[in-house]
Parts: C-alpha cells; sequence; structure tokens
C-alpha cells in the first residue's frame, strides 16, 4: 500500500490536534530558536536539543525558556558518535516523541524566528512525520536573511557569531543551544527595529 494512504487513516496525536486549534488567531509572540542537530541532512540526521526563548511587545521574556536535550542513543550508537555531551548536560532530557510535544506545546501558534530557521523547520517536521503530525503551520523569520534584506547583500552568508559581531554582542559561552536562542533574540529585535517590522 502507498504511504501516503497509510499515513491518511492513522489519527493525529491529541497534542497535535491542539497545537493546529491555536491559529484561529493570530499570536504576538515571537519565539527565537536554536536546534543543534547530529548533521545537515534532515532525512538522515537527528536532533540532538532545543534552546527556545520568547519575545514579545519588543522584550526577551527570560522567564519564558525551552529547554531539551534528546538522548538519540541508538543513532549515536549507529554512528559511532560518543554520547557524553548529552549525558553531561544538566539540560532537561526527553525521548524525541515526548520532546516534540513538550516543543509543539510551548510554541503554539507563536511566529518562529532563528539563524537559517528553513534547515530547523525541516528537522522538526521529519520527526511530526514520524508521529504521525502534519507540518509546522508557524510562520518563521531568519536573522540572516533579515540582515541580507536590510544591507541588499545576494551574495555572502553570514554565521551567527559573525552576526553578532557586526551588532557588537556580546558573545555568550554558547554551552547550550539556549545560549544561541538568547544571542537569536537579540539579534532579532535588532533587526527587526531597523527593518521596520511591528
Amino acid at each position: 500500500m502507498l504511504d501516503w494512504l497509510k499515513n491518511m487513516t492513522k489519527e493525529s496525536p491529541e497534542f497535535w490536534k491542539n497545537y493546529q486549534a491555536k491559529f484561529d488567531k493570530k499570536s504576538n509572540r515571537f519565539v527565537a530558536l536554536s536546534v543543534e542537530t547530529s548533521g545537515l541532512n534532515p532525512s538522515k540526521d537527528v536532533i540532538l536539543s532545543f534552546g527556545a526563548i520568547a519575545v514579545v511587545n519588543d522584550n526577551i521574556i527570560i522567564g519564558d525558556t525551552f529547554e531539551v536535550a534528546i538522548p538519540q542513543y541508538k543513532y549515536l550508537h549507529d554512528n559511532g558518535i560518543t554520547n557524553d555531551f548529552l549525558l553531561e548536560s544538566s539540560m532537561p532530557k526527553l525521548a524525541e516523541p515526548a520532546a516534540i510535544e513538550s516543543f509543539i506545546n510551548y510554541i503554539g501558534n507563536a511566529t518562529l524566528v532563528g539563524h537559517r530557521i528553513h534547515f530547523d523547520v525541516e528537522m522538526i517536521n521529519e520527526v511530526l512525520d514520524k508521529l504521525s503530525c502534519g507540518r509546522l503551520k508557524n510562520e518563521a523569520l531568519d536573522v540572516e536573511v533579515m540582515y541580507k534584506k536590510l544591507h541588499d547583500i545576494n551574495d555572502k552568508n553570514f554565521s551567527l557569531d559573525e552576526l553578532s559581531s557586526l551588532f557588537k554582542i556580546t558573545k555568550t559561552e554558547r554551552i547550550s543551544t539556549t545560549d544561541d536562542a538568547f544571542t537569536i533574540a537579540l539579534l532579532f529585535l535588532k533587526l527587526k527595529s531597523r527593518l521596520g517590522i511591528k
């Protein structure tokens, strides 16, 4: 039987139905997001951790954060990759299905903001597909694209560190995805202001 036909008959999980119902109204909440992955191929690689922080009314909401590590033991074992950093991390640890459910509940209908966010979204969509869910419905903004638009640049890419330096944002230790999410939130507020985004 064709895969798409099999998927049609599968019931979506309850968290996914609740998520979809949130898009009846628009949110004023942005979520700066960083996703640590095992590589750059959404169909082969896996998510190792999430870090996210909310931005509301041009304020970074320190108390509204999300952080989780996903111990991908089978993937790491099969590929000979050490998982010591995950085991030693103080981040909460959840299995992939529980981590994605928690993440979806956290973001709700917020606009996602990231650095090369479309890759992050694609990685998340791969996991959602495994759970018989649809694709993310959230709008997404990319700080690199925003910067290139601001300066009319098409022929150069900018790392998160380069963007931080350009805006004189003090570098954090960057020991977790939440550190990167905070940097992305700062960049977003600076770019949002300069681009006149409401």
